[in-house]
């Protein structure tokens, strides 16, 4: 099984190490997103990228000419993407908005987001068999059209986003804990908040044509949702969440080859049981505490 892997490395080494970058970095950046009760604004942003894409594309086919004009030629692979990014960016920062007298809450923007989004990137490609094809595509994930270069930024991305947040943790756990108390100890609350919902945002928009939206969101989310069933404090979850990803993604690409399933598929579906024991460890150990309600420095 292991050596069907290695055969196979030559061939699809982009792939593999692309997912496995992508999923270390959004596992560490989603601790802070579940730790805000937010789990279902991965989700929004992909959709947003979604239809960064999608404008993307439609702009392509529609006005060639003004593309040509801005890029360099008519079909600009680089366009879909730089639509992609601003559209998450935007997004991410329009939830990062604190709820008040007369504004939505988040969980309603979360919610309008993903839904015009997803709408919006049907209704503009549905003339469009290629455009209809790239969306499809997108909703299923697949990481098998990774290139070279998306492994060096997609590591570099990893690497940054880890450095920042085991320097960080301490201020970070309080931030998404207790944003007043945050506040009170001198920590520039909102500056933080909207450098971290843009940061999300620019990971899952550079990440979401690679990878899809499916593993995209299952890495966000399920490796701290699984890492909580095992730790007591929540800045612990900045290195086990991550850990967890591994020690699942490595072995799910492995087996997915061995049994030709997809690795995106399959690394999510994987996880997703990670995530159960996590579950049931929280429930039986006797040191597994609700990590939401565990203050930083306990």
């Amino acid at each position: 099984m292991i050596g069907e892997f290695l055969e196979s490395w030559p061939l699809f080494q982009n792939a593999y190490l692309s997912g496995w970058f992508v999923g270390l970095l959004l596992s560490v950046l989603g601790v802070y997103v579940v730790a805000r009760d937010q789990i279902f604004l991965g989700a929004a942003l992909a959709q947003a990228s979604t239809f960064g894409i999608a404008f993307g594309l439609w702009l392509s086919g529609t006005c060639p000419a003004a593309v040509a004009a801005v890029c360099g030629c008519a079909h600009n692979d680089m366009l879909p993407l730089v639509l992609a990014v601003v559209a998450s960016v935007l997004a991410a920062l329009l939830t990062a908005r604190e709820g008040g007298e007369g504004r939505e809450s988040r969980e309603a923007l979360t919610g309008w987001i993903f839904l015009a989004s997803s709408s919006m990137a049907l209704l503009l490609l549905f003339h469009s068999p290629h455009g209809t094809e790239e969306v499809q595509r997108l909703l299923a994930s697949s990481l098998l059209g990774a290139q070279g270069w998306e492994v060096w930024m997609y590591g570099g991305l990893a690497a940054v986003t880890m450095i920042v947040f085991v320097c960080a943790r301490d201020r970070l756990a309080l931030l998404a804990m207790d944003p007043v108390m945050a506040s009170a100890v001198g920590l520039r609350t909102r500056i933080w908040n909207y450098a971290l919902y843009a940061w999300l945002g620019l990971s899952i928009g550079l990440a979401i044509r690679s990878t899809g939206i499916l593993y995209a969101f299952g890495c966000l989310v399920l490796p701290t949702l699984a890492a909580r069933g095992f730790c007591r404090q929540i800045r612990s979850l900045f290195w086990v969440a991550p850990m967890l990803f591994l020690l699942t993604a490595v072995p799910a690409f492995v087996l997915a080859n061995h049994y030709d399933y997809p690795p995106a598929q399959f690394a999510v579906a994987l996880l997703a049981g990670v995530t159960v024991v996590g579950w049931v460890a929280r429930r039986c150990l006797p040191r597994a505490k609700n990590v939401e309600r565990t203050s930083p420095s306990a």
